[in-house]
């Protein structure tokens, strides 16, 4: 169950964030209305969405999964591995105290976004990509090991972050796409279903499931249908102007679990 979910407001810089995509310069005013659909849309999954002011000082701030990792137990503060990233993850320790009393830190030569670890269950995948190192993948797994979880590293090797590729949903049921569509991160599980995305609806691949409803965005056909035909209660929402600025669904929240 997810009650409360923190998000951030876009900051005018936006457009100036760091990304590998040729879709063109994203709207401001548009992405604006279209976070606030996204917030619209966490709510009827029936969250209180905690909405943090703008952060004029980074442009990819909005991303705010990437700066906390959060459970049941404890919230991690990461470290940024994008050298204009850096010192972001400073400005939602505050908000995370509200809601944690255990709040543990990465430190020293460590570098892990948020949008690299894909939570399954008790166990957490730790994408090493060109964002997360070896050294915040081992203090991170030192850090959840001492709450009772278990973590195990992915390489990410063609993709911006794990979850980019691939995400847990419920039931042993991954949406995967890319190198993430046969991967052996999938040989830890006897059963299991992957819903593969083609290519050409790669985006779509970053999905939020929460609280029995599936947000996705908007203009992905053969993904809408796979993911109906699973049974689950879709939310659609158009993220046009953060497919430009790769980033997804999940990037956009910090949602956290309570037992």
């Amino acid at each position: 169950m997810i009650k409360n979910v923190i998000v951030r407001k876009l900051s005018k810089n936006y457009a100036q964030g760091i990304t590998t995509s040729d879709m063109g310069k994203p709207d401001y005013e548009k992405a604006v209305i279209q976070h606030e659909a996204y917030i619209e849309a966490l709510k009827k999954c029936g969250c209180n969405v905690v909405v943090l002011e703008a952060d004029e000082r980074y442009p990819d701030s909005t991303f705010v999964e990437d700066v906390a990792i959060v459970t049941e137990k404890c919230a991690i503060i990461t470290k940024p591995g994008a050298e204009s990233r850096k010192g972001e993850e400073k400005g939602i320790i505050d908000v995370l105290k509200k809601f944690y009393v255990n709040i543990e830190y990465l430190s020293g030569e460590a570098c892990l976004d948020g949008g690299d670890i894909l939570r399954v269950e008790n166990h957490f995948y730790i994408g090493q990509s060109k964002r997360t190192n070896a050294e915040g993948a081992r203090q991170l797994t030192e850090i959840l090991s001492k709450y009772g979880y278990t973590a195990s590293t992915a390489d990410v090797l063609h993709i911006l972050h794990l979850k980019t590729g691939v995400v847990y949903l419920e039931n042993n049921i991954f949406v995967a796409t890319g190198e993430f569509k046969e991967h052996k991160l999938f040989k830890d599980f006897k059963e299991f279903k992957v819903i593969k995305v083609d290519d050409n609806e790669a985006y779509s691949a970053n999905c939020i499931l929460i609280n029995g409803y599936l947000i996705i965005p908007t203009g992905f056909k053969k993904s809408k249908k796979a993911l109906l035909d699973e049974g689950f209660k879709i939310i659609e929402v158009d993220m046009s102007e953060f497919e430009k600025m790769d980033g997804g669904l999940t990037c956009l929240s910090l949602r956290l679990p309570q037992d």
